[in-house]
């Protein structure tokens, strides 16, 4: 029997340079942890901010730490569509030519109105992707970069989900991570695992 890899719902996220961070939450403001997430270091924060869209507003998104060298907001096909964005597919980091968003902190005032942001590109629909440790790639027979199939069983609703990118550093911690889009359709709730299909 193939390994099982730890499948884990990634809901709409926020990532933030500290600059910005500044900008929407006040000089020197630092992340606080709230939960520990499983890729060694990252970090859900108590600091939620609000995600404006040409039709809609999905307030109270989480921001997840450390902050990073550039922003980036993370969220689903039908989130996307809510706030009436044409966020494309994409793995993270790669934001060029994605969609715009404005980042609005309703509890930090700026001149008497909330403090906002807008980002001309950095909305994207995360790709589902691997996290694995060069141990892991080579236990699998695959390597950073590799496309693979995923069949998660089990859940009443077995899926096979494609194009799947696997991304291998020391830095990570082996899991599969997906949207709450796809983990609706394979009804991936609770602790849930898949395994790579060859």
């Amino acid at each position: 029997m193939s390994k099982k890899i730890l499948v884990e719902t990634s809901a709409r996220h926020i990532h933030l340079t500290q600059e910005d961070l500044e900008l929407l939450c006040g000089k020197g403001f630092e992340l606080e942890a709230k939960k520990m997430l499983s890729q060694p270091g990252q970090f859900a924060s108590t600091t939620k901010l609000d995600l404006v869209g040409p039709k809609h507003t999905i307030d109270g998104v989480s921001i997840l730490g450390p902050v990073r060298k550039f922003n980036q907001v993370e969220v689903s096909a039908t989130d996307a569509r809510t706030l009436g964005v044409n966020a494309p597919v994409r793995e993270s980091g790669d934001i060029v030519g994605s969609a715009p968003m404005k980042i609005v902190n309703p509890n930090y005032l700026v001149d008497g109105k909330p403090a906002e942001l807008v980002i001309n590109e950095g909305c994207i629909v995360a790709k589902r992707h691997i996290h694995m440790t060069p141990v892991d790639a080579e236990e699998f027979g695959v390597k950073n970069g590799d496309i693979v199939d995923v069949k998660i069983s089990g859940t009443g609703r077995s899926v096979v989900f494609g194009d799947t990118v696997v991304r291998v550093s020391p830095k990570f911690s082996l899991a599969m991570h997906i949207d709450t889009d796809e983990s609706n359709a394979a009804c991936a709730f609770g602790e849930v695992y898949g395994e790579i299909v060859k």
